[in-house]
């Protein structure tokens, strides 16, 4: 497509969201423009989500005693995120697919400068783009806490984390969320010494208590050494044992690791978009969009900045509902049913409420859960974790559920239909499940709830 100087949608940021924006955009004939200062396609394909799972596939097939060692492990990885034989990946790919559907793929730094234009610094010079709508897309990245000595410690984030060609000697990891979690195991499987920190009292802080204790049971007979309730309040770069990073925790302790990785949250990159400049709202440092994804008029977001969760396939979601209502639809978003996963071994996943949640909603909830050990999936695969449910016990509705154990990333889509049609718990517990799985057990507690 030739370059212009005037498109129907102008999308800043080409990660899940922004591409997913395009491709609904250009389906309908509109004229795209897509603008990235770093790789098209995002964190995901390069530094995240393909990379953190890849990791993770070899390791377990590395734990289990088959042939798949760290160079064989980092090799693969190199080849799924299109960075064999370079430093920095090609995301070449991403250009071409844009490029195929008939979308202008600008690469340069974006800034608003009133309604319908927006200014990009590229390589060539400066463009100054007219657009009949816009859409915010811009992702996020790892959040660096202010913290004494830690400007002198060589800390990495999940890039770094998930792009080393070499196992360091030990491993600290500060977060235990789901990046955390992940590459803890990761590296820990390949005989690494890791300390994973958690400043809250439990490792998957947002995840149910029962799924965050069958992980940490996991991970620390796997030798990860899990300090919960305390966080990192100084570093001090190479004083440990062997030239070891050093940190205090704010109980005075101190823990050790060669590779210091940051996993405490994220940051979004839209105070230099100059929002305000077409009437958004800055006060935040997270973009809050109306149900159509809208921001301000003309303008929409999508992705990590504009929530209300992050992960890939819900940027996918509201980049599509950005683009259509950006185009003249009025669709509203769903987000009664965001499905969750954590890939570790034992996988978790989740959708919707927890039981306080649902309570403090005011939802007459009721929470009924099975130790998988106890089930015929659990005794066959000799595999621990839970399936828990919560219901709304007036509506007769399924309202959250909460499982960890082999396969509950897809097990969960069950219950995220269910949540999401509300579908009545008799037809629910009248569904034939095979046996024996995860989703077996899910099926006897739709039951039992049902029976209640």
């Amino acid at each position: 497509m030739e370059s212009l100087n005037r498109y129907d949608l102008v999308i800043i940021g080409a990660g899940p969201a922004g591409e997913a924006a395009a491709h609904i955009a250009r389906a309908r004939e509109a004229t795209t423009a897509v603008i990235d200062r770093d790789l098209f396609g995002g964190a995901c394909p390069f530094w995240a989500c393909m990379p953190s799972k890849s990791l993770l596939h070899a390791a377990a097939v590395h734990h289990g005693g088959g042939e798949y060692p760290w160079p064989k492990a980092s090799a693969r990885r190199d080849w799924m995120i299109s960075r064999e034989g370079t430093d920095y990946p090609d995301d070449t790919s991403h250009v071409e697919a844009l490029e195929k559907i008939g979308a202008d793929a600008i690469r340069g730094t974006a800034r608003l400068d009133g309604p319908q234009r927006v200014e990009v610094q590229t390589p060539d010079g400066e463009r100054v783009l007219e657009a009949g709508a816009v859409i915010v897309a811009v992702g996020s990245s790892s959040r660096i806490p202010d913290m004494p000595g830690l400007d002198e410690v060589p800390f990495w984030t999940n890039r770094e984390a998930t792009s080393t060609r070499e196992l360091p000697e030990s491993f600290l990891v500060l977060g235990g969320g789901p990046t955390g979690v992940e590459l803890s195991q990761v590296y820990a499987r390949y005989g690494v010494p890791v300390t994973l920190v958690d400043s809250n009292p439990r490792i998957l802080s947002r995840d149910h208590p029962r799924t965050s204790a069958a992980l940490a049971d996991v991970l620390a007979a796997e030798g990860v050494t899990i300090r919960t309730g305390v966080r990192a309040v100084r570093g001090f770069a190479g004083a440990g044992t062997n030239g070891r990073h050093r940190f205090e925790l704010n109980d005075g302790s101190i823990v050790e690791g060669a590779a210091v990785l940051l996993a405490i949250g994220r940051v979004y990159p839209v105070a230099e978009l100059n929002l305000a400049s077409v009437g958004a709202d800055t006060s935040q440092d997270r973009l809050h969009p109306d149900d159509r994804m809208r921001i301000a008029d003309g303008v929409w977001a999508a992705g990590d900045p504009a929530g209300p969760e992050m992960h890939t396939h819900l940027s996918h979601y509201a980049g599509e509902i950005a683009a259509m209502n950006a185009l003249g639809d009025n669709v509203p978003t769903d987000f009664r049913a965001i499905p969750r996963a954590t890939y570790t071994d034992p996988e978790t996943a989740s959708v919707g409420l927890l039981v306080e949640e649902a309570r403090e909603r005011g939802i007459d909830a009721e929470e009924l859960s099975v130790d998988l050990g106890e089930t015929a999936k659990g005794q066959a695969a000799d595999a621990a974790g839970h399936v828990t449910i919560v219901v709304d016990r007036q509506a007769k509705t399924l309202v959250g559920a909460f499982l960890a154990g082999p396969g509950v990333s897809e097990t969960v889509h069950e219950a995220v239909l269910a949540v999401k049609l509300a579908t009545p718990l008799d037809v629910l517990a009248d569904t034939i499940h095979a046996f024996p799985t995860v989703a077996r057990a899910m099926g006897g507690l739709f039951a039992e709830a049902a029976r209640r």
